[in-house]
């Protein structure tokens, strides 16, 4: 009786890791865009967080890439203090 209510809790939670790992993975639609290049535009616009720069040539030399990763860097450790605070509470 006790391996299978451990053999069953253990099921449950490989389902549940399949489960949150499986909502992590993306599908690859076009929907999912990280960055757009617009050529005609001379912009670059990165849609994990409504960034934009009319910069394009700049940016593909890296000259303003570190704009870019900065923003990146404050939005991560935003969603970190997030999910900390959420788990303190």
């Amino acid at each position: 009786l006790r391996s299978r209510i451990y053999e069953a809790e253990r099921e449950k939670k490989n389902i549940e890791r399949a489960q949150y790992r499986k909502s992590k993975i993306g599908t690859g639609d076009r929907s999912e865009r990280i960055r757009t290049y617009n050529f005609p535009q001379g912009r670059v616009t990165d849609h994990r967080i409504n960034f934009t720069i009319h910069k394009l040539e700049e940016f593909l030399s890296g000259e303003v890439f570190d704009q870019m990763i900065e923003n990146l860097s404050i939005q991560d450790q935003e969603m970190r203090l997030k999910f900390l605070n959420k788990n303190d509470c």
